[in-house]
């Protein structure tokens, strides 16, 4: 037995130390990671401690270099960085791209999730399915979502029928479509751009998560506030497949274990806190008026946003999924998370 457990004693202390430099003697690799929002907006630290746990992971050989506030490109570009190279890591929102992805789409729809981190759990886990084929032009590493989000205006709007005749910077294309459908005329802009069309009179009205209001100057503009949880946005971090397919396999397993639903979670908490802090401080302004729907009023959204799950199931279908199924499996990991309404 002593031999043996020496044997053994000394067979670990031969093999300890081979995954180390198997990772120690990989080529070095450094990601240029592109976000299009500042580094003032809560994603940006836990975007920087999420490429820092990489580092760390990778024993020093996958290292990171942050290019926040539209550095290498356009917020509706990032897609598109990703896939051609412009940069290595990059933050999207597919609904910038109106009928590109589809199926990611339904998590768009108003009144579907009430919680940024158990929303993004439930989104996540079931997306995983579909992200192969709607995103295959590049690696999805993962999907998450801000706090559920209202409109923010000049003027008093309770009711559908108010939107007629607004001119409205909607956060996604599912909000622009239902501006369509009720009588408003859509001002496309990204978030960041959003403050300049308010100020100039171009736009009338936002829909925008509250903390964000703030962070980007927006609440300057605006007076009226639904205290609702109207609609969430999706959004996505995705790889360039060269930059990942030329990583060695260790390297590789990094960025996968970095690439699951816990670490979704992970971004979409602190950045929902946050969202979320800013309803209380939109209400102690004096100038701004925060107001409730009413049950009824509420049922009357529910029931104008009804064309909007057709036009989706229409979508997924053309893109190969079938609709029913795909709403079957969400429901059912919108309640394993407790995340619907």
């Amino acid at each position: 037995m002593k031999k043996l457990a020496l044997a053994l004693s000394v067979g670990t202390l031969l093999a300890a130390p081979v995954a180390a430099p198997a990772l120690a003697q990989d080529k070095p690799v450094n990601l240029k990671v592109s976000l299009w929002i500042p580094a003032a907006h809560p994603l940006f630290p836990s975007t920087k401690a999420w490429t820092e746990s990489m580092e760390k992971a990778s024993g020093g050989t996958i290292k990171s270099t942050l290019f926040p506030a539209e550095q290498l490109g356009k917020a509706f570009d990032h897609y598109d960085m990703a896939r051609d190279g412009i940069a290595d890591v990059t933050f999207i929102n597919p609904g910038y791209q109106p009928g590109r992805f589809p199926v990611i789409a339904v998590g768009q729809i108003p009144f579907t999730f009430a919680n940024a981190a158990k929303g993004t759990a439930a989104l996540d886990e079931w997306y995983r399915k579909y992200a192969a084929a709607e995103m295959k032009e590049t690696k999805f590493c993962f999907a998450f979502m801000h706090s559920p989000g209202a409109l923010h205006s000049r003027k008093k709007v309770v009711a559908p029928a108010d939107v007629k005749g607004m001119k409205i910077r909607p956060a996604h294309s599912t909000i622009a479509e239902l501006v369509t459908m009720l009588g408003g005329t859509n001002v496309q802009a990204s978030a960041p751009e959003a403050r300049d069309l308010l100020e100039r009179g171009v736009a009338d009205a936002i829909t925008s998560p509250w903390g964000s209001m703030f962070l980007f100057g927006i609440e300057k503009s605006v007076k009226y506030h639904i205290d609702a949880p109207l609609y969430t946005t999706m959004f996505t971090y995705n790889i360039n497949l060269r930059a990942y397919e030329g990583m060695s396999a260790a390297q590789k397993k990094v960025v996968d274990d970095h690439c699951t639903t816990q670490w979704a979670v992970k971004f979409a908490t602190p950045w929902g806190e946050f969202e979320d802090a800013g309803i209380p401080r939109m209400k102690a302004l004096a100038d701004h008026e925060v107001y409730a729907l009413t049950a009824d009023q509420i049922g009357e959204w529910k029931k104008t946003i009804e064309p909007l799950r057709k036009n989706w199931s229409d979508g997924a279908r053309k893109a190969g999924v079938d609709p029913d199924a795909a709403t079957k499996e969400l429901q059912a990991s919108i309640a394993k998370h407790g995340a619907g309404f």
